[in-house]
């Protein structure tokens, strides 16, 4: 009898291949036309290109949005490649099929034991191909970039092969975390190659990891204060923006903000602003205390954090969510990305991340110290949170609309304490006069 694996087996199991030419062909044509790629308008210049490249080599980029793709096809052509994608997005029904036919890669982002996705990439290099895949490990939260994973510089200085890199603007306010539609305007992109294989040997890890997080050094908002490029919102242009705006800038209330079409209020003072089709505010009146722009008010959040959590040694934030998993027997259907599987309350303080609560009818508990947590593998959009515990992929579903402090939390806790995950250095004003990693100096 012919033996069945579960869905979970059946990944680790697979072999993968340079893309088919014939579908690869085909997948590059559709993104040429409107159906795709090209009603995004793209602007993509091509200083280097991979087609140059002999042998295997990386190309990694700024990932904006989930849109990226087309844009990394169309700039590569003719160069095949094999792009990386979350390990959790291989269980999602309408992408199995198309994952499979282009020989996506799997990754459990900010997970330390993946060694199946490493071997996939390992086949990949080893047949002389072009894995692409984005250094952050998720796609832009506020509007600028992710610090990239520690250890890409050792990462890349292992394979000792040619790095290209895609630097991109626009894309995620064509697409984003706050909402689900497509925007259109433009998007921009630069194509070129960042190290060569005698580069990586000459540089340290630490030299590499600083080059990669300065070439990615952006912010699409302030680039379109510049170039002022109306992106399509059908009068919807602040839906679910308080999700990443939550703090009142001016009385200082959390989760009260109110998001609606055009329209961003502070409903315990009046606070607030609409924003127009080239993401510029307008406060209601000259009272309002609105910053410039989404990622400057989300960089006043971040400070608060930062502050919060030092003046307080005995911090805790809780809140009740749901709990999803990757079911072992068949896939995840109707464009969820797990299925609920438990309940419980979800706390964050000084010792970690932890939860109680169940599990397919089972009590389930976790207490995860910030030498394991540093950040989350973001999913769809600010309603969700996902964490790997014991190598599985869950997701989290707040009850309220919390996890863009969750998130600053997470990464803020994991600085104070650990500092593995390092902010940009161009963010040090926000930590002076602060310690940071002070566990590992007792």
């Amino acid at each position: 009898m012919k033996q069945k694996y579960s869905v979970q087996e059946k990944l680790s199991r697979r072999r993968y291949h340079k893309p088919n030419p014939l579908c690869y062909f085909i997948y590059y044509v559709v993104g040429r036309t409107k159906l795709l790629g090209a009603k995004y308008n793209p602007k993509l210049e091509v200083i280097d290109s991979p087609k140059d490249c002999k042998g295997p080599c990386f190309l990694i980029w700024n990932h904006q949005s989930r849109r990226d793709h087309t844009f990394l096809t169309t700039a590569a052509w003719p160069r095949r490649l094999s792009i990386v994608a979350g390990y959790n997005e291989f269980f999602r029904s309408h992408l199995q099929w198309a994952f499979k036919m282009n020989q996506i890669l799997p990754k459990k982002v900010f997970c330390s034991n993946d060694m199946a996705g490493v071997r996939a990439i390992r086949d990949i290099i080893k047949q002389g191909g072009c894995v692409a895949f984005s250094p952050e490990g998720t796609s832009s939260l506020f509007g600028d970039n992710q610090p990239i994973v520690p250890g890409t510089g050792r990462f890349l200085k292992a394979f000792n092969i040619p790095v290209y890199s895609m630097a991109l603007q626009g894309s995620y306010l064509t697409n984003n975390k706050i909402s689900l539609d497509d925007r259109i305007g433009e998007v921009h992109g630069q194509l070129k190659l960042l190290f060569t294989a005698d580069d990586l040997k000459k540089m340290s890890s630490e030299e590499i990891d600083m080059k990669i997080n300065e070439e990615f050094h952006h912010d699409d908002y302030e680039w379109n204060k510049i170039h002022h490029i109306k992106f399509d919102s059908k009068g919807k242009i602040c839906e679910h923006l308080s999700d990443m705006l939550y703090k009142c800038p001016k009385c200082g209330a959390e989760f009260k903000m109110e998001s609606h079409n055009d329209y961003i209020k502070c409903t315990c003072c009046g606070n607030g602003a609409t924003m127009d089709d080239y993401y510029d505010f307008h406060p209601f009146n000259k009272e309002c205390v609105i910053p410039d722009t989404p990622t400057k008010w989300v960089h006043e959040e971040r400070q608060a954090v930062i502050d919060e959590i030092r003046k307080d040694p005995n911090f805790s934030f809780k809140f009740k969510c749901k709990v999803g998993y990757l079911p072992k027997d068949h896939f995840v259907k109707d464009l969820k990305t797990t299925e609920i599987c438990g309940e419980g309350e979800y706390e964050i303080n000084h010792s970690g991340v932890h939860f109680k609560g169940t599990k397919l009818g089972e009590p389930w508990e976790f207490d995860l110290s910030y030498k394991v947590v540093e950040t989350y593998p973001m999913t769809v959009d600010l309603t969700i949170f996902s964490l790997y515990i014991n190598d599985e992929y869950y997701d989290f579903y707040p009850d309220t609309p919390v996890v863009g402090k969750v998130i600053m939390l997470t990464e803020e806790m994991h600085r104070l304490h650990i500092n593995h995950f390092k902010n940009f250095p161009w963010f040090d004003y926000m930590y002076e006069g602060k310690e940071l990693g002070i566990d590992l100096k007792k």
